[in-house]
C-alpha cells in the first residue's frame, strides 16, 4: 500500500509517500480502505519531534480517518464489510491506503468521508474537556481558542448540554463563533474586561485549547485554578496549578463517536472542513495546520 512516512523529525518536507505491506487486522480491529484523513494539531507536532510518544522512527502520520471496512479482525461483530466508519488509526498510519482501527463508529448518514475524517480527535478532546469541567445545563463556559477544530466542537457540545458559552477568537472569526452558538470576544489586551462586560459575575469554568499563556486570566475569570483546564499549556499548568488534560492519563472521550450522530442529524452539530488537500499535498496540509489560522479542520483526500 501507499502510505505517508517520515524517517527523521523535522519540517513538512520530511513526509514521504512510500510503499509498505498491506496491514491486516488483529483481534478487535477492523481494516478500512481510507478515503480521507483529518489533520489534527498534534500531527505536525509529532512529525517535528515536539510531541513524542516514544515510538521509534520511521513513523507514519494521520490519526483521524474515515473509510470503508474491508476486513474484520476476530471478535468484531458491531460492523460488517462495506460499512462506512470513522475513527482513530491504531498505529498512526492513517494517511495510507489502508488503516487499522479498534476505536471507530459508523459514519452518520448525512456525512461524507471528508467531513467524518475531521471529527475523531477534535470530538474526543472536546468531550473530555467539558466532561472534566462538568459542563451541564446552566454552566457558563469560557473557551480560549474557540474557532479551531476542538474549540468549534466544544462550543456545540456545551450548547447542546444547555450551557452558556463565551468564546475567544480573532476579530475575523467573531461571526463564526456566533453561528456555532457562542458569545464571541476578541483575543488580546483587555479580553478579561470584554468578558466581564457580558458576564459581570465572571464565568463558572474555562477551557484553554491553544496554550497561549492566558491561564492567569482564566483563573481570574473563574475565581480558582480548579475551575480551569488546559489542553495545550503543560508548563503553565504546573506553574499555576491548573489541570492539564491528557487522554492517556485522564481517561478518554471516545464514547462521543457513537453518540454524535444524533446531534448531527438534528442539525445541532457541524464541524466545517476549512480546506482539503490531495494525498500528494499532505506536506502542505501540515504547513497550513502549523499557521494556527484554521477555522474548523483540514483534511487530506486519500482514495
Amino acid at each position: 500500500m501507499k502510505a505517508v512516512q517520515f524517517h527523521e523529525f523535522g519540517g513538512p518536507d520530511v513526509l514521504k509517500i512510500v510503499d509498505l505491506p498491506d496491514p491486516h487486522p488483529a483481534h478487535g480491529q477492523v481494516r478500512i480502505r481510507v478515503h480521507a484523513v483529518g489533520i489534527s494539531a498534534s500531527d505536525p507536532k509529532i512529525r517535528s519531534g515536539a510531541l513524542s510518544f516514544g515510538a521509534p522512527l520511521p513513523q507514519g502520520t494521520g490519526r483521524d480517518v474515515a473509510g470503508v471496512v474491508d476486513e474484520l479482525g476476530e471478535g468484531v461483530t458491531d460492523v460488517k464489510v462495506g460499512d462506512r466508519v470513522f475513527g482513530i488509526s491504531d498505529d498512526g498510519y492513517g494517511a495510507a491506503d489502508y488503516a487499522l482501527l479498534s476505536i471507530y463508529a459508523v459514519i452518520p448518514v448525512s456525512l461524507g468521508f471528508v467531513d467524518a475524517a475531521g471529527l475523531p480527535v477534535a470530538l474526543e478532546t472536546a468531550t473530555r474537556g467539558i466532561d472534566q469541567l462538568n459542563v451541564t445545563d446552566g454552566t457558563t463556559l469560557f473557551i480560549n481558542g474557540a474557532s479551531g477544530g476542538i474549540g468549534s466542537t466544544a462550543i456545540q457540545l456545551a450548547v447542546a448540554r444547555g450551557a452558556r458559552v463565551i468564546g475567544a477568537a480573532s476579530a475575523a472569526n467573531q461571526n463564526y463563533l456566533a453561528l456555532l452558538g457562542a458569545e464571541p470576544v476578541v483575543y488580546g489586551d483587555g479580553m478579561v474586561d470584554r468578558v466581564r462586560k457580558i458576564a459581570p459575575d465572571g464565568v463558572d469554568v474555562a477551557l484553554d485549547v491553544v496554550g497561549n499563556g492566558i491561564l492567569p486570566e482564566l483563573i481570574e475569570l473563574t475565581g480558582t485554578a480548579q475551575n480551569v483546564i488546559t489542553l495545550a499549556d503543560f508548563d503553565g499548568s504546573k506553574k499555576y496549578g491548573v489541570h492539564f488534560s491528557n487522554g492517556f492519563e485522564d481517561g478518554h472521550g471516545f464514547h462521543s463517536l457513537a453518540t454524535i450522530g444524533a446531534l448531527i442529524e438534528a442539525g445541532k452539530f457541524w464541524l466545517p472542513i476549512d480546506k482539503t488537500f490531495p494525498f500528494t499535498g499532505i506536506a502542505e496540509a501540515h504547513r497550513v495546520s502549523e499557521t494556527g489560522r484554521v477555522r474548523g479542520r483540514l483534511a487530506v483526500i486519500v482514495n
